[in-house]
Order: structure tokens, then C-alpha cells, then sequence
């Protein structure tokens, strides 16, 4: 059986929780619940009101962050492409 955190702690988890973009949610879900050796997916789930799913995506989530370097927001070339510039119409 685990002991969850106290009636304080899951308050401030909670108004942090819905402060975050959807992954950060998932990320932030599956950090707590990777605490617990055993329940931590189902009791966080339950904490967030979110489902057992979610939390376990962002557990993996975790696993594929090394993917994207520190201080990044996107993988390497994953933004807008560039478009080229017109020449001017010289007439």
C-alpha cells in the first residue's frame, strides 16, 4: 500500500498540475507517479483527475525526452520551413 502525500501537498500539486500545457502535464504525472514502487500510476491518475493512460504516456515521454537537447523545444529542423523570397519585379 502506498501512503499518499498529504491533504497540503496535493492541493499545491494540483494547482501546479493545471498551470501546465497538456505534455507537461503528462511529464509532470508520470514524475510523480515513478515515485511509488508500486500503485503510483493509479493514485496519481486519481490526484490529477486524469486517466491511468495519460500518466503512463508521459512516463514514456520521459524515456524519448533525451531525444530533444536541454534548453530546446523542438527536435533539430523541427520547425516552420523556410520559404524562399520572391525577386523583386523589376518592370
Amino acid at each position: 500500500m502506498i501512503k499518499p502525500y498529504s491533504k497540503d501537498i496535493e492541493t499545491l500539486m494540483q494547482e501546479l498540475y493545471g498551470r501546465l500545457s497538456e505534455k507537461d502535464r503528462r511529464i509532470y504525472a508520470g514524475v510523480e507517479a515513478l515515485k511509488f514502487t508500486c500503485g503510483g500510476i493509479s493514485y496519481i491518475a486519481g490526484l490529477f483527475g486524469c486517466s491511468e493512460d495519460t500518466v503512463s504516456m508521459g512516463i514514456n515521454e520521459l524515456a524519448e525526452a533525451e531525444a530533444v537537447p536541454k534548453n530546446r523545444n523542438r527536435k533539430t529542423r523541427g520547425g516552420r520551413k523556410l520559404t524562399l523570397e520572391k525577386e523583386p519585379d523589376i518592370g
